[in-house]
């Protein structure tokens, strides 16, 4: 069987059923998958039959996608997720399954039985992969009348998310929903492949463990046989992967479940899934390199093409300056530059009080875009900026070689030119500036430059754009509680150049920790752990973590680390992102199955939801729950 060649970009405009492949290989029935004690009620899928199964007795099995009674000849559409068969009711085949037809209506699950039939000349549906072939059906079998559906799956209009949370098990039947779920097979089984080869074991590590505070909050567990006591979801299997390493087990991986009681966004979920990876007698260069192959095998797998390894590296400072932020998408350029010296000496105020107060005035060039944004346009912009801090943004349209805006008059002749110098700007273009401190230069400006790409379209959705980002601080301040705190996380080894660092400058340290970064996100994050005891306690110590505490909190760990730890290091990919950015998607509840709302909630089953007093009883909880508005 030919199969039907899938357009990501197709299934995220259209909710056209035919572009699902069909998954069963050429030259094998439905049949030969299925167990030889199942009563087989589907001899084919509607995606396998084609030209070359004229003439041939079957039986297929879905769910009515159409229907249509042309006076006499009734025609049904039948669909699974293989595919889409019209099946043809004639009375003169069989007048009672004809009769039944007449009842059908869609989303009605049903069996057709029947002999393929070529469609006769003229008849050839060439949108669908089996629009040469239909079905003539013998007997009719409805093993479900389906009430009116709150939306059609596959209908051209997608309803609210609200709607189709609530009814996923209906939303599931949409092609764009139906390719997340292949997908996200696919790259599990290309993850799995990947690391089979290379000697890997697949481990499965606890759901129920010890809460160990450090980032977001846990997802607790009452246990009802230790009264008073909890256990805690995973956040990550963290601890559990290091100690795979202290048992010998130098190369794991699992495809984990973790659980992080945070603020959601679009790419957030309170459960998610991660690839999680951990090695032994290995450096940070290790792991790039075998994650640099798991890339190029995940891409290879599902878009068919190859990418350059190594994969480019930046180090957090760099990335940082030149694009604002350490999760910057590269799939097009607009890097920020510093124009400090030129504000210094200019006669507009902001910019010179800026760079006297040890700030920066920093900006980014629009390429084209000069006529593209009005002021109505660009006072948008200032608004949006303003939410990350920066109290205004100034602009200049670059014309014939020099700045036009209502604070040119504040700059020289010199001065405009070398700030079109420092930009690469030409007739046309429109500069964007924010002087401000460091910190809120970087954020603005990295957010505005991410709208900007995205609204001038500077770069093709589709692509697939990898990256390191590494050298992050080892440590940041924490100053609402005036201490410092692990960037990543406390377990982080750090750059062994800077230990001398400690004591006179722990701001400056690095750790040897690595982010890979895809089309702007956050796509996977690891770190070289640290596996000597003392070195670990002297990290507590420095963020506030006193020995007591750490043998509390940490002591199964700090204890294993005692017994010969081997040096190792690790990583974990967030496979959700990974299916959204593969798909082009910018919502990580279209690629999960059954996700949470923003708030935390399923639609569908109404979870959270209350228990009964026996269940709290049992579990020794009694509630004490503060009124509205108290």
């Amino acid at each position: 069987m030919k199969k039907v060649n899938s357009s990501f970009t197709q299934l995220k405009t259209s909710n056209n059923f035919t572009s699902i492949p069909s998954r069963v290989p050429r030259g094998r029935s439905f049949n030969q998958y299925q167990s030889k004690v199942t009563i087989v009620l589907r001899s084919h899928n509607c995606g396998e039959l084609t030209k070359d199964h004229a003439e041939t007795e079957v039986k297929v099995c879905g769910w009515v996608n159409n229907y249509r009674d042309h006076g006499g000849l009734i025609f049904i559409d039948v669909r699974d997720r293989y595919g889409l068969i019209q099946v043809v009711f004639d009375p003169s085949d069989s007048a009672k399954s004809h009769e039944l037809a007449g009842s059908l209506r869609n989303e009605d699950v049903i069996q057709a039985n029947g002999v393929v039939r070529l469609r006769g000349e003229g008849l050839v549906n060439p949108n669908i992969a089996s629009g040469e072939i239909e079905i003539r059906a013998t007997e009719l079998i409805v093993h479900n009348k389906s009430k009116t559906p709150p939306f059609e799956p596959t209908g051209e209009n997608i309803p609210n998310e609200d709607l189709r949370l609530k009814y996923r098990y209906v939303d599931l039947r949409r092609p764009a929903l139906l390719e997340a779920m292949i997908l996200r097979h696919k790259l599990c089984k290309a993850t799995r492949d990947y690391f089979d080869n290379l000697d890997f074991l697949e481990v499965e590590t606890p759901m129920l463990g010890k809460s160990t505070p450090e980032g977001a909050r846990d997802y607790l567990v009452p246990s009802r046989v230790h009264p008073g006591e909890f256990y805690a979801l995973p956040q990550s299997p963290q601890l559990y992967k290091q100690l795979l390493m202290v048992g010998g087990l130098d190369r794991y991986y699992q495809i984990a479940r973790c659980f992080r009681d945070e603020d959601l966004r679009a790419d957030r979920q309170p459960e998610f899934t991660q690839i999680d990876v951990e090695m032994s007698f290995v450096d940070q260069e290790d792991i790039l390199t075998t994650i640099d192959g798991l890339i190029a095998h995940m891409v290879k797998e599902v878009r068919g093409t190859d990418i350059q390894l190594p994969l480019p590296r930046l180090t957090h400072k760099e990335a940082v300056e030149r694009f604002g932020n350490d999760k910057p998408d590269m799939r097009f350029g607009m890097e920020l530059a510093d124009i400090g010296e030129i504000a210094a000496r200019c006669g507009f105020g902001v910019f010179a009080k800026t760079i006297e107060g040890g700030g920066r005035v920093r900006g980014l060039n629009a390429k084209g875009a000069a006529e593209k944004y009005s002021r109505r346009n660009i006072d948008e912009l200032t608004a949006f900026v303003g939410d990350y801090g920066a109290k205004g943004l100034a602009f200049f349209r670059v014309k014939e070689g020099a700045l036009d805006s209502p604070i040119a008059k504040f700059f020289s002749e010199e001065d405009q030119k070398a700030i079109i110098e420092a930009l690469g700007g030409e007739n046309g273009d429109l500069l964007f500036f924010v002087a401000d401190k460091c910190a809120v230069t970087s954020a603005a400006l990295a957010s505005l430059r991410v709208r900007l790409g995205k609204e001038l379209e500077l770069y093709d959705p589709m692509d697939i754009n990898v990256l390191w980002v590494l050298e992050f601080p080892l440590y940041s301040r924490d100053n609402e509680n005036d201490r410092w705190k692990a960037e990543h996380h406390p377990f982080c080894y750090p750059n062994i150049e800077d230990l001398e660092l400690f004591e006179t400058d722990p701001g400056a340290m690095r750790a040897q920790s690595y982010d890979l970064v895809c089309n702007g996100y956050e796509a996977a994050s690891g770190s070289v752990r640290i596996h000597d005891p003392e070195v670990q306690q002297k990290v507590f110590d420095f963020i506030g973590i006193k020995k007591e505490e750490a043998e509390e909190r940490f002591g199964f760990l700090l204890n294993a680390l005692r017994y010969g730890a081997p040096p190792h290091a690790g990583i974990a990919l967030g496979l959700d992102r990974w299916v959204m950015m593969f798909l082009a998607n910018d919502n990580i509840r279209d690629v999960i199955a059954f996700p949470k709302t923003q708030k935390a909630g399923d639609q569908m089953t109404e979870a959270p939801s209350e228990v009964d007093s026996v269940q709290l009883r049992d579990l020794h909880i009694q509630l004490d729950i503060p009124e509205a508005g108290v």
